[in-house]
């Protein structure tokens, strides 16, 4: 039996000009001309999630170098006996956490720490004490700090409660960069992990502190039993602050037992990839930074954060009073994606 020879049909002048037909991701939405609404970064989370973080990397390349991260290293220079009922605070005089209160460090003390920090690679070093609102004494003493830390050569955070102007002020004068105040959430969640405060008093501090001329480290936490929804009116008050915030800490809920969260379901880790894709794409000169709860992501999650836009990493064995990566773990996952840290920008 004889087999027959199959022979290719000719290629015709009509199928070579058929063009090649590449399935391309759409171009990224131009920003909006006015504030970023609640409704708006709701349908941006409800993207699919490809190509919310295609969308978030695009614009990260057009701000930031690709693989630019910062370093920065938060120390407690007074924790504890906080009068706040901040639901997920270990340090809140409120719960029973095994947090001790402890007075203000001594400034040889913050700088010893800051030297090590810096030694390790920081370029950014913040001080959070445990208050609801310092005295004016407290606000002096921590100006000593900062100015000490400044003079070493690194950018100055300080985390330090609600500020009246004067006291903003007092910090501006002693080369504060940025202050921490975070939103926390959305207006509407908020009542319901805080008591002891309300929302406009947020606002107040973070108008005196740009008022003062010093920058703004504000965010928030997810993974409280907020809706997405509620993480989108959190993204939509930050992006409509004016101007936005200069950097944008991203929390995943540390579940610390003693405080009322303590048992808290676990939010989906690709939400968190989610909030910093949507933090980039609505605020995009900010540094987004991973914070707490970056142990319990894992490398892989960490790596998509990072793809999606954040930009800056706390750095160091503790966040406050809480787990944080180690330093060699850090460094190790960094050379692994081909990140390198530097930057002082922002």
């Amino acid at each position: 039996m004889t087999a027959t020879p199959i022979t290719a049909a000719p290629i015709t002048a009509s199928a070579r000009a058929q063009p090649v037909r590449l399935h391309l991701p759409a171009t990224p939405r131009p920003a909006p001309a006015g504030p970023w609404t609640r409704e708006a970064v709701s349908a941006l989370l409800s993207q699919p999630f490809m190509d919310l973080v295609h969308e978030a990397q695009t614009v990260h390349r057009r701000h930031w170098p690709a693989s630019d991260i910062e370093l920065a290293s938060l120390l407690s220079v007074k924790t504890g006996g906080c009068p706040e009922d901040c639901s997920y605070c270990p340090q809140s005089v409120h719960y029973d956490t095994g947090v001790d209160a402890s007075k203000l460090m001594a400034p040889e003390e913050v700088l010893a720490a800051a030297r090590a920090a810096q030694a390790a690679g920081a370029t950014r070093f913040c001080m959070g004490a445990a208050w609801r609102s310092p005295t004016d004494r407290d606000v002096e003493k921590v100006a000593t700090l900062v100015a000490g830390v400044r003079a070493l050569g690194l950018q100055t955070c300080a985390t330090l409660g609600m500020l009246a102007p004067a006291q903003a002020r007092t910090l501006a004068d002693a080369g504060l960069d940025f202050y921490n105040h975070n939103l926390d959430s959305a207006p509407d969640f908020y009542p319901q992990i805080i008591g002891t405060r309300v929302y406009d008093e947020r606002l107040a501090t973070l108008q005196n502190v740009r008022d003062a001329g010093v920058k703004l480290c504000c965010g928030g936490i997810i993974g409280m039993g907020e809706t997405r929804d509620q993480r989108a009116g959190l993204i939509a008050e930050l992006a409509s602050l004016q101007p936005a915030p200069e950097s944008v800490p991203i929390n995943n809920l540390v579940r610390v037992p003693g405080t009322p969260l303590a048992d808290s379901p676990p939010v989906d880790p690709f939400e968190m990839v989610r909030m910093v894709a949507a933090a980039r794409i609505t605020m995009p000169a900010a540094r987004v930074r991973l914070s707490a709860g970056r142990r319990e992501l894992g490398d892989g999650i960490q790596a998509l954060c990072f793809m999606a836009g954040a930009n800056s990493i706390f750095y160091g064995d503790k966040l406050l009073v809480t787990g944080n990566p180690d330093v060699e773990a850090d460094r190790a996952l960094l050379q692994r994606l081909d990140l390198r840290t530097s930057g002082t920008r922002a």
